[in-house]
């Protein structure tokens, strides 16, 4: 992010989001009193939705997907001459969530698997150059949900692609890429190792074993990796480690699911 000085008096835009990236912006932006304009689907969850409206920022809540709400913020930004800072397709952006990768080296420098949820890809990007850069046989798993993994098909297809965004309980891995993409497809192809797809039921599974197992109130896409170990997916030799990624759940959701509530 540029520095206060530099944005002041200006609207910092946010592209396609699913709720917790435009709560840090909103977050930072309160901070240091910088007008923030959030744009959100009709997807994301209301209690995501409310979060950012309590930090100030001005939401507007366009369109079924994420693509739909980066082409809002993309127009804003273009009439307004504001500063648009996308969730995961930023040079900034990867490189602040590869210090994640640089914390598992240091924590656990004899890893060798290491799961990662994968959205958009900026997570995923800057854990796993950090920890292919450092030593390239730990191998990385990228982990998303069957309804609409956008990273999944764009791989698949060779290029960047839109899909259906549906309702899931790893909502913050819904959303496209970006068809004019710049960096996390290129990064994501050529540092996952294995990408994996988890059912919402098996979602479920893994929130529940959070909280009964481990006491963790998880969302969705922070439980997709513990979803892939009870799916048997990956076959462990040496050390793994779990990214988990979030709590920002709806509790009401929340209680749905740890009582039999797969969907």
């Amino acid at each position: 992010m540029d520095r206060p000085r530099q944005i002041e008096d200006r609207h910092v835009e946010r592209q396609h989001d699913a709720g917790n990236h435009g709560r840090a912006l909103a977050y930072a932006a309160s901070q240091h009193g910088v007008k923030a304009t959030i744009c959100l689907s009709h997807l994301v969850p209301g209690n995501k939705v409310q979060a950012i409206r309590d930090l100030g920022a001005d939401v507007r809540i366009v369109g079924q997907s994420q693509d739909d709400a980066q082409r809002e913020a993309e127009r804003i930004a273009h009439e307004q001459g504001a500063t648009l800072l996308p969730p995961f397709d930023h040079p900034a952006i990867i490189a602040g969530q590869g210090t994640l990768g640089l914390e598992i080296l240091e924590q656990q420098p004899g890893v060798a698997h290491v799961l990662v949820p994968l959205s958009g890809g900026g997570l995923f990007a800057g854990v796993a150059l950090a920890l292919k850069s450092a030593n390239p046989q730990i191998i990385t798993h990228g982990v998303s949900m069957q309804r609409g993994a956008a990273m999944h098909a764009s791989l698949a297809a060779g290029h960047p692609v839109e899909v259906e965004e549906l309702p899931t309980l790893a909502d913050s891995l819904g959303g496209g890429i970006g068809l004019d993409n710049r960096y996390t497809f290129a990064m994501t192809r050529e540092t996952c190792d294995h990408l994996h797809l988890l059912s919402e039921a098996s979602i479920a599974n893994a929130i529940r074993h959070a909280y009964r197992e481990e006491r963790l109130v998880l969302e969705g896409a922070a439980a997709v990796g513990i979803a892939a170990l009870l799916e048997g997916l990956i076959e462990p030799r040496g050390p793994v480690v779990v990214v988990v990624s979030g709590r920002n759940v709806d509790i009401d959701q929340h209680l749905r699911v740890l009582t039999g509530a797969d969907a």
